[in-house]
């Protein structure tokens, strides 16, 4: 299954989520990130690496934008946010059906959106951090359980 993490701009969010589930290392899974409006060949934020690092996950990260190609290739396009969804279903007609905000596919929250650490101190992106692995981990059990 191929899984396509989205956020703003690839710096924070996105790839957290994409190095926690790597981290994994689940047979069949392939796991990409992307940001609506992000550059291509960016850097992961500084605060991010430090707390992936402090966590003993190694991750490589460049930052690259939206595309048709990986939106194609993914399985299932998983985004922090309500609005970002809105945006991948409006730009890519053909992502309907397999386009949810991560909590709304994982488990039934009320709110739909993943806290954004950026421009934050290190305790607001551990925060974040740890939303996502909860998240990552439910992921995973629903997963294996498909």
């Amino acid at each position: 299954m191929n899984i396509y993490f989205v956020c703003t701009g690839n710096t924070c969010r996105s790839p957290m989520a994409e190095a926690i589930l790597k981290h994994k290392d689940m047979d069949g899974v392939e796991v990409k990130s992307a940001g609506i409006y992000a550059l291509d060949g960016g850097e992961i934020s500084e605060n991010s690496r430090a707390i992936l690092l402090k966590e003993s996950i190694d991750f490589e990260h460049k930052t690259s934008q939206v595309n048709e190609r990986d939106i194609e290739w993914a399985d299932l396009i998983l985004t922090m946010t309500l609005a970002h969804k809105n945006m991948i279903l409006h730009s890519f007609p053909n992502a309907v059906g397999k386009t949810f905000t991560l909590k709304e596919y994982v488990t039934p929250y009320s709110s739909k959106d993943v806290s954004d650490p950026f421009g934050g101190d290190i305790y607001t992106y551990l925060q974040t951090y740890q939303e996502l692995k909860k998240l990552i981990d439910e992921l995973e059990t629903k997963l294996a359980g498909r």
